[in-house]
């Protein structure tokens, strides 16, 4: 059985993008899909310095979006977890659906950031060829007490910056998971209109001041 709830590890990306990697990868020795995550990482600090700033839902939530957006394919992980639900939808709806997805990312990664100051990361040792276009970064979730929680993040090349397109917690995928439930939701509520208008008023209620 998988000992990590993978609903509750979601938030995980996050934790990688704002812990400092431990001893084992020095900085120096990080490759180029690594460093991006590690300079979220600064940015994540910086952020923590305001108290007020840190204890309020919503504006770090704002923090979090700003420093995650432009180090995640939303568009690939959001065609990912659509599957064929991807190719039926209309331009307007795969739009739609690819900001209110962000949106409840992001606000599970804003609870993550919120709830799991206590863990630290490991990055494990990463090769890949100079010329490689996609990559599996390696890392461990660490908490004493607690065995080591393997999570990999598949990122790929695109536009010159390397970019996080899937998690995969202790051997489930994210993108995966997400798939399922959407198929399920769209079966229960009986249409793919009716499951972004369920997603979209469940983020507004979510960051309601």
């Amino acid at each position: 059985m998988n000992r990590y709830n993978i609903g509750n590890g979601v938030g995980i990306l996050l934790l990688v993008l704002w812990l400092t990697p431990l001893k084992d990868v020095a900085a120096a020795d990080l490759l180029a899909p690594q460093v991006v995550l590690k300079e979220a990482s600064t940015q994540f600090k910086e952020s923590l310095a305001d108290e007020g700033v840190s204890k309020d839902f919503v504006s770090v939530y704002h923090n979090v979006t700003v420093i995650i957006e432009p180090r995640v394919d939303f568009e690939r992980i959001s065609k990912l977890v659509l599957g064929k639900l991807w190719k039926k939808a209309t331009p307007e709806q795969r739009v739609i659906f690819k900001q209110e997805f962000k949106v409840k990312l992001i606000r599970t990664y804003t609870r993550a950031f919120l709830e799991f100051r206590e863990w630290s990361i490991r990055y494990l040792p990463l090769r890949m060829a100079k010329e490689a276009k996609k990559t599996v970064v390696k890392t461990e979730v660490l908490q004493p007490g607690v065995q080591p929680i393997a999570v990999n993040y598949r990122m790929h090349l695109k536009k010159g910056t390397w970019l996080v397109y899937d998690i995969i917690i202790e051997g489930v995928s994210l993108v995966t998971n997400y798939r399922s439930s959407f198929k399920g939701q769209v079966k229960r509520v009986g249409s793919f209109d009716a499951m972004i208008d369920k997603l979209r008023k469940n983020n507004l209620a979510a960051l309601a001041p």
